[in-house]
C-alpha cells in the first residue's frame, strides 16, 4: 500500500496546469541566471550515467541503489544512472581548469527507485548541481554560511519575481536565513525525531541551515545521513561541534512543514576524506579512481551542492504535490486519491 499522502484541506491549485508549465520555465531561466551571477559560475554539460565502480557517483546515504546497464559496444561494462553529480563536479573543475572563484553548475537528472513515493519524493530528481573552487583560507564555518546567504538571497529574489508575475501568490520567505547546528536542535528537544526538530524550527524561523548532517550526535544518532567522500562532516568546528556541510529548508506555508531546498556544504580534503571513510568503515574505497585522484592531490578545494528543481518550483507556486511539477510514475491508488482531490499530475 502506498503510503498516505496529505493534501491540505480545501486545496485549489493557483494556477492551472498550462500556466503552471509556463511559470516553471520562467522560475528555471530566472533562478539558474541569478545563481549564475551570485556565485560566479559557468553552466557545463553533465553526464547522465557514468561507468561504475569508479567512485564517481554519489552513494548518498549508501542504501540506494543506482539504476545500472551493461553497454554492449564497451564489452559489457557497467553503466550507472547519476544519483548526484557531487564528485563528477570537483573532478570537471580539475580538468577544466577554474580557479579558485570561479565554479560551475549543471542540470542534474536522476532516477532513484529505492525513493518512497509520496507528495514531495518522486522517483525521478531533477536539480541545479554547483560546484565552486575555493581558496585554503576560506576552508571554515563562516565562508559556508556567507555562500548560504548568497544563494539564500537568489531564492528569496526568485520568490519576488514569482509573486510580481503572478499577484494570487504572496511573498512569505523571511528576510534573513537562521543558521543553527544539528546538535543544538537535538539538545532544544531530545523528545522529537530529526525531521521534527526541523518542522518546529522552521515553523518559528520560516528558512534555516541546519549544520553538520553526517557525523554522530552526542546522543549516538546521526541528524541524517551523508556519504563520506564529498561533504565534510567530520571536521571539529567551534563550540566542540563538527562539520562543515548543512541543508538548507524553509518553512513551506502550504504543507505547513519543513521543505528541504538544497544540500551543501564544503568537500572534504584529504585528513576528512580519510577519516570518513574510516569512521563509515569504507576505507577500502581509497582504492577507488576518484578518491586516488583525490589523495593524490589533483583535485581543488571546493564547496558545492545541488538545488532541487521541481521542490522551488512546488514552493513558489504553492503546490501540494511534486507530481504538479514534474513528470513521473505514481502508483496508481496515489492518483486515484489526488483525481478525487482535485490534484492535476503531469
Amino acid at each position: 500500500m502506498t503510503p498516505a499522502i496529505v493534501i491540505p484541506d480545501g486545496y485549489r491549485p493557483l494556477l492551472s496546469p498550462k500556466e503552471t508549465e509556463k511559470a516553471i520555465r520562467a522560475i528555471k531561466e530566472f533562478f539558474q541566471t541569478n545563481l549564475a551571477f551570485e556565485l560566479n559560475l559557468m553552466r557545463v554539460t553533465a553526464p547522465l550515467f557514468v561507468q561504475s565502480g569508479m567512485g564517481v557517483n554519489d552513494d548518498l546515504n549508501g542504501r540506494e541503489e543506482p539504476v545500472s546497464f551493461p553497454v554492449s559496444s564497451m564489452n559489457g561494462t557497467r553503466a550507472e544512472i547519476v544519483q548526484s553529480l557531487a564528485k563528477w563536479k570537483r573532478m570537471a573543475l580539475a580538468d577544466l581548469v577554474f580557479a579558485p572563484g570561479e565554479g560551475l553548475y549543471a542540470d542534474m537528472n536522476a532516477i532513484r527507485p529505492n525513493e518512497t513515493l509520496d507528495a514531495t519524493h518522486s522517483l525521478y530528481v531533477d536539480q541545479w548541481d554547483w560546484e565552486r573552487v575555493m581558496r585554503p583560507e576560506e576552508r571554515n564555518i563562516e565562508f559556508l554560511k556567507e555562500i548560504v546567504r548568497r544563494i539564500y538571497d537568489v531564492i528569496r529574489r526568485t520568490e519576488k519575481y514569482v509573486a510580481y508575475a503572478y499577484p494570487a501568490i504572496t511573498p512569505a520567505l523571511p528576510e534573513r536565513i537562521t543558521f543553527v547546528h544539528s546538535e543544538e536542535l537535538a539538545e532544544r528537544h531530545p523528545e522529537l525525531t530529526p525531521r521534527h526538530r526541523e518542522d518546529v524550527f522552521c515553523r518559528e524561523h520560516g528558512a534555516i541551515f541546519v549544520i553538520g548532517i553526517g557525523a554522530a550526535l552526542k546522543n549516538g544518532e546521526r541528524h541524517d545521513g551523508r556519504a563520506p567522500d564529498y561533504d565534510d562532516w567530520s571536521t571539529a568546528t567551534a563550540q566542540g561541534r563538527q562539520g562543515l556541510n548543512g541543508d538548507i529548508l524553509v518553512h513551506n506555508p502550504l504543507l505547513d512543514r519543513a521543505f528541504e531546498l538544497s544540500s551543501m556544504g564544503i568537500r572534504v580534503d584529504r585528513d576528512a576524506l580519510l577519516r570518513q571513510l574510516d569512521l563509515s568503515g569504507q576505507a577500502h574505497r581509497k582504492e577507488l579512481y576518484f578518491h586516488k585522484r583525490l589523495l593524490a592531490g589533483e583535485l581543488p578545494q571546493t564547496i558545492g551542492g545541488g538545488i532541487g528543481q521541481s521542490r522551488l518550483c512546488m514552493l513558489y507556486l504553492r503546490k501540494a504535490h511534486v507530481g504538479e511539477i514534474q513528470a513521473s510514475l505514481w502508483p496508481d491508488d496515489m492518483k486515484r486519491e489526488c483525481r478525487r482531490q482535485g490534484v492535476f499530475l503531469l
